[in-house]
């Protein structure tokens, strides 16, 4: 037993108790946030600007700036799905869920190869391109920045994204050392797959409606 919980968290033998604390406290509202955007609920956003401030502190303090990016990304797009979110599209009703279009298709492509270009330029300037984690790092940040994009927009695609990019981000993240935010991925996982089918319901209510 005492080699299996080694395994998972003897990386965390070297970090400060303030530090792990807040990684977990971060987790915990990361989680909650995942679980409100799956109910379609507001809280989505505060509880993710709570989580996404915390990783941003520790990631700049462990250098690590992709991860860094992607969360101050998820804090600024999270002020901006608030507004969309809480939008009032007539006299009764808020911005709902809905399909992408093809116009915001174009943009989610041009999100993605720009993230690309932008990270790879950010690692080479502060010379963190020096391993194959440097690569999915670009790619899983492309990924998210989408994701979140679409999200804020309240468009079901973004679930895919979350889904494909949480996968990637469980390994990944145990590789770093960090075994809980790995556990939050993998929570994550389960969470965007419901998240994508309850969405999917309730458009597919309104279909039957309209």
């Amino acid at each position: 037993m005492n080699h299996i919980f080694d395994f998972f968290f003897d990386q965390y033998a070297d970090y400060s108790s303030a530090d792990t604390l807040l990684e977990i406290t971060a987790v915990i509202f990361g989680f909650m946030s995942v679980w409100y955007s799956k109910q379609n609920n507001i809280w989505v956003f505060p509880t993710g600007m709570i989580s996404t401030s915390i990783f941003v502190y520790l990631l700049l303090k462990w250098e690590l700036l992709g991860d860094m990016m992607i969360n101050g990304y998820y804090f600024m797009m999270s002020i901006y799905g608030w507004y969309i979110w809480t939008r009032k599209v007539d006299n009764t009703q808020t911005t709902p869920i809905s399909f992408t279009n093809e116009q915001e298709k174009k943009i989610g492509i041009v999100i993605f190869i720009a993230t690309l270009f932008f990270v790879y330029i950010v690692y080479k300037t502060f010379n963190k391109w020096t391993s194959w984690v440097a690569y999915v790092d670009t790619i899983t940040t492309a990924i998210f920045f989408v994701g979140m994009w679409l999200m804020a927009k309240k468009k079901i695609e973004n679930w895919i994204f979350w889904i494909v990019g949480n996968i990637i981000s469980v390994p990944l993240y145990f590789y770093k050392g960090f075994t809980f935010t790995s556990f939050q991925y993998l929570g994550f996982t389960f969470i965007a797959i419901a998240g994508y089918f309850a969405w999917k319901k309730t458009l597919d209510k309104k279909t039957l409606i309209s």
